[in-house]
């Protein structure tokens, strides 16, 4: 047996029961319209008086559809307007988000986005320092701002009051670096859209290399101390001083990727971000072989947790101060830190006639003119040119003598003028 459709008072509008349900005392109606358009009778469902229609309300419904028809102003069929409602709603919620967004503060999105994906992300040392930055340089000056309304100026002041401060160029350069990397990642999410305002601040300049690097004697002494600290950490070193591992790599570094019989590592994923082969000293190979060798991917070094290491153990610093290597310096450039091992490393090499091309690629610089750095050291260069310079002057005959009564003279007589 088919649906049965009941009329009521109004032209064009019907409804049916529903069998079972009921709203209130009476039965579910379902409300329907039925009208023509281009001359084909056409109807649509409204929906249940459990849902808030009534008959009076699809009367209603059906008037503005038939009056729309004929001024042609708004849509003319239900399922149009239901169309144009949620196309009205999603622009609404759209605006909505986006208000959200343009009234997202630079101190909510580092403290509620930013700061806890760099702390989950970033070794401590990192996250400490960007929240002191935020805390102490950033925050004061930008905290308030919508992150579309910081602007170049705001970081102009920043670089200013740390500048007052006495602080090093290279510190005012991780602070922006800080902001950079915040705005960086705002515009990944979808939460900033315009040019990071850093890229328009100029950058404070400085010379931030290492000017020190080791005497034989020197990492002797060093690698003596740190044993009698820690073997791990001796062993890791050892790594950075005789292949030039930076402490990520070192931190990084899995079994499957070192090979002690052909004496080679494959370092993954560097800093530069193309994987390189390094190359074992003896010391290095029986190092490594003398180690239980774990699992397939497992770290060759582990923290106490068993974890992967994050930073270098203080018992490094420990060691330096004990062997006042850093006694009296003043210039951070010529502190010992665990990256000084690597700074070695390329110093002995270029120091022993290692071609500078062949440092690059042991040392994994992107460019030659990152390792440029220790062309000073190798033997013909400009040194050796001035030694022969030195070794010619002390050679050349007795010199030109210019005599104010005489005219010229020299070891073969009058000049006559």
């Amino acid at each position: 047996m088919g649906t049965k459709w009941n009329s009521t008072k109004y032209p064009g509008v019907r409804y049916r029961e529903h069998p079972t349900r009921k709203h209130g005392i009476q039965k579910d109606k379902y409300f329907a319209i039925r009208y023509q358009k281009e001359g084909k009778r056409k109807e649509e469902g409204l929906g249940w008086a459990s849902e808030g229609w009534s008959v009076k309300l699809a009367a209603i419904t059906l008037s503005d559809l038939k009056k729309a028809h004929i001024t042609g102003n708004g849509p003319t069929r239900l399922s149009e307007k239901r169309t144009l409602a949620k196309i009205d709603t999603a622009n609404k919620l759209a605006a909505d988000k986006q208000n959200q967004i343009d009234a997202l503060t630079y101190s909510q999105f580092f403290d509620e986005t930013y700061f806890p994906q760099s702390k989950a992300n970033k070794s401590p040392g990192s996250w400490s320092r960007e929240k002191q930055f935020n805390n102490l340089w950033i925050s004061p000056v930008i905290g308030d701002k919508p992150l579309k309304g910081v602007s170049p100026i705001d970081l102009e002041r920043i670089k200013s009051n740390m500048a007052k401060a006495e602080l090093a160029p290279r510190t005012i350069h991780y602070c922006l670096a800080t902001i950079r990397q915040v705005f960086n990642t705002a515009k990944i999410l979808g939460l900033y859209s315009d040019d990071n305002p850093v890229s328009k601040v100029k950058k404070p300049k400085f010379d931030n290399r290492r000017l020190r690097f080791l005497s034989r004697d020197e990492a002797h002494l060093l690698l003596t101390e740190l044993q009698k600290r820690s073997q791990q950490l001796y062993n890791m070193a050892l790594l950075s001083l005789h292949c030039g591992l930076r402490a990520g790599e070192i931190f990084n570094l899995t079994w499957p990727d070192v090979d002690t019989e052909r004496k080679i590592m494959m370092i993954r994923d560097p800093k530069g971000g193309k994987n390189r082969y390094a190359f074992m000293t003896t010391e290095v190979a029986q190092m490594l072989a003398s180690m239980e060798r774990g699992a397939a991917s497992e770290l060759v070094f582990k923290s106490r947790n068993g974890d992967k290491v994050k930073e270098i153990s203080n018992a490094f610093s420990r060691a330096v101060i004990n062997l006042k290597f850093n006694e009296g310096i003043t210039d951070n450039r010529y502190f010992v830190t665990f990256h000084t091992l690597r700074h070695t490393y390329a110093s002995w090499l270029v120091e022993s006639g290692a071609d500078l091309y062949a440092v690059k690629e042991l040392l994994g610089h992107s460019t030659l003119a990152m390792t440029e750095r220790y062309s000073h050291l190798s033997n013909g260069t400009l040194q050796k040119a001035v030694n022969t310079l030195d070794r010619s002057l002390t050679k050349s005959e007795a010199p030109i003598i210019i005599t104010p009564s005489k005219g010229l003279e020299s070891r073969h007589g009058k000049q006559k003028t």
